[in-house]
């Protein structure tokens, strides 16, 4: 747990989730006087346990100091919560757990300036948790005791303090509702990997997105490192407008050669040459993975590793669950869970990396659907539709030119069965049965962790009725 400096007065905790009671630990064990609240009675007793005063801060809000509020919370749309209008009448400073997070590191660091911990934020519509999670596979393997959380699994709270005899790094995955907190969080590393339309009820426009994944880079160290993927237009200007202020920003791009790494499906480069050939590194398939094991290559370069070790790290990277993750091979089929893909966007790169592709899709549509799709279905045998967003999902099939052929199977089971039976029936060389929503889950499922399981689930019990496979 990360050890925070005492503050004083009361400081308020509103929103008792996994990052919330961690905020509540960590305060109650440096001391300090801890209100909290949530709507859930289960959680406010969890918090009560641990020695934390109960008070509905939407009704009674008091005097406090600071209040720390859950990711979740909105600060201004669809319209600021309840206990955020109370905060900015009381004149309290709202901050998140990444503000708790750098007071106690900085602490630290002060107590042990001989010890450089830097700390890597990654950010982008797409590719943060591959990209999170594929640096903090490199660090470990290069021998670095890398500190991996946020977003991602662990809270940012619950990570381990610095050890001296250890070459310690935090790789911190940040959403955009993470960085609307950020008030003093300064990275030594900002990696951008893209910026697509997401979460616009939140921030209640593009622009209003755009700023939340800029303040990566707000409060950067005086020598950061920004590192982004200029392919987007809002990406090249965010990394334009950082290299006029001074910034080393180093910059990756799939469309233009003259950036510092050009990214392929089959290799990275730079200056002209080839830096790490691709094709056996199973788990980082695709245009966006290469994208994403070009972030972590400028890391890793960044801090000194050499390209020999990074590129024998990301050999034997095994992936993240839920993107781009093969579960299981039947014959000549090959079943890919990438329930992750909520958006058009992601699913746009997960069509890209496969041939001769059975697409199940559908649940609750995001806005535009499956708009910017429309040149991405050359190896789409037929489509599988389900949830909520399979008549308007057919719809905008239907006018498409030319023409994707596709079925509305209603139920995941359905949609799995369905499509495995007619590529076994199709008889390819090769074929893939692809889960790539583009679609959030909560129609059918809780999480898109549900939905991928589930997705395993069916096509494990697909197969016995088939003799098995591999």
């Amino acid at each position: 747990m990360i050890t925070l400096p005492h503050f004083s007065g009361e400081t308020a905790v509103f929103g008792l989730g996994r990052s919330g009671l961690a905020c509540v630990d960590a305060l109650l064990l440096a001391g300090c006087d801890v209100v909290a609240w949530d709507d859930k009675p289960t959680q406010c007793e969890m918090a009560a346990k641990r020695g934390a005063t109960i008070r509905d801060l939407t009704q009674d809000f008091g005097q406090p100091a600071r209040l720390i509020v859950s990711p979740g919370v909105p600060l201004t749309h669809p319209a600021p919560h309840a206990v955020v209008v109370n905060a900015r009448a009381a004149g309290t400073a709202i901050l998140g757990d990444m503000d708790l997070f750098y007071a106690g590191l900085q602490q630290w660091r002060a107590d042990n300036p001989q010890h450089h911990v830097p700390i890597i934020g990654i950010t982008g519509t797409n590719g943060k948790s591959t990209t999170t999670a594929l640096i903090g596979h490199m660090l470990a393997h290069c021998g670095w005791a890398p500190q991996v959380g946020g977003n991602l699994g662990t809270p940012i709270l619950q990570l381990d303090m610095p050890q001296a005899d250890a070459k310690t790094a935090y790789v911190l995955e940040l959403s955009s509702y993470q960085l609307d907190l950020n008030e003093t969080l300064a990275c030594d590393i900002g990696i951008l990997t893209n910026i697509s339309p997401d979460h616009l009820d939140r921030h209640g426009s593009m622009a209003g997105y755009v700023a939340a994944k800029q303040k990566l880079f707000t409060h950067g160290t005086r020598d950061m490192t920004s590192i982004i993927c200029i392919d987007d237009a809002d990406s090249a200007k965010m990394a334009s407008a950082l290299a006029e202020q001074g910034g080393r920003v180093i910059r990756l791009s799939s469309t233009q050669m003259k950036a510092d790494v050009h990214v392929s499906v089959d290799d990275l480069s730079g200056d002209g040459e080839t830096l790490m050939r691709l094709e056996f590194m199973a788990s980082l398939r695709g245009l966006h993975n290469a994208q994403n094991a070009a972030a972590a290559l400028a890391v890793g370069q960044a801090l000194g590793l050499s390209l020999a070790d990074i590129t024998e790290a990301f050999i034997g990277f095994p992936g993240l669950a839920h993107r781009l993750q093969p579960i299981d091979r039947f014959e000549a089929l090959t079943f890919v869970n990438d329930s992750k893909a909520t958006n058009a966007e992601a699913t746009r790169h997960a069509l890209a990396a496969y041939r001769n592709i059975y697409w199940i899709a559908g649940g609750r549509a995001k806005d535009g659907g499956l708009e910017g799709l429309e040149n991405s279905f050359s190896d789409v045998r037929r489509a599988y539709l389900i949830g909520e967003a399979a008549p308007q999902f057919a719809q905008q099939l239907s006018a498409m030119a030319p023409h994707v052929d596709y079925v509305e199977s209603g139920q995941l089971q359905r949609a799995v069965f369905a499509a495995a039976d007619q590529a076994v029936a199709d008889n390819l060389d090769e074929a893939t049965i692809l889960l790539s929503p583009a679609c959030a889950s909560f129609d059918q499922f809780d999480n898109f962790e549900a939905r991928g399981d589930a997705f395993c689930a069916h096509v494990a019990s697909w197969k016995p009725q088939q003799g098995g496979g591999m």
